[in-house]
């Protein structure tokens, strides 16, 4: 057991138990690519399933449609990448696919590099970098959530 905090009181997994710390070996790293590949292949069916219909509004989301989520999780994914010392090479006038499948391929490549020791383990102005694993974890929950939002509340 972890103590949590005021996110993880929210449902998101803030704090990072002890054995993420751990290396990851070969084939772990590819264990977790080819799980981050399945949430969001997971991910973008749930979208493509709910393309044009209506999500139903309330407290969870708060009324967003699908490409609004996405466009969160888009977000939400170039953010994680910084928490690993990655710097995205995103750029604003990407449409939404281009730009997830972009994000996607700098996801697989941060992480593979993580494993590999080859990032700061401090950030630059010594702030706590992710381990890769807690990277995984927390990536991989934030997708499912919003994968389940809208198969929630498609109407």
């Amino acid at each position: 057991r972890v103590t949590g905090n005021a996110t993880t009181d929210f449902g998101a997994p803030d704090v990072a138990p002890e054995s993420d710390t751990r290396p990851v070996e070969e084939a772990e790293l590819e264990r977790f690519q080819t799980l981050l590949r399945a949430y969001w292949r997971a991910f973008d069916e749930a979208r493509s399933a709910a393309a044009g219909r209506e999500l139903r509004k309330g407290p969870r989301g708060g009324g967003r449609d699908v490409e609004s989520i996405a466009r969160h999780v888009l977000g939400a994914e170039r953010g994680y990448l910084a928490r690993i010392a990655w710097k995205s090479k995103a750029r604003d006038d990407e449409d939404l696919e281009a730009a997830l499948a972009r994000t996607r391929q700098e996801v697989l490549e941060a992480l593979a590099i993580a494993c590999r020791g080859e990032l700061p383990a401090r950030g630059p102005r010594g702030g706590v970098i992710w381990s890769p694993r807690y990277f995984v974890r927390r990536l991989g929950w934030h997708v499912l959530d919003h994968l389940w939002e809208i198969e929630d509340r498609v109407i």
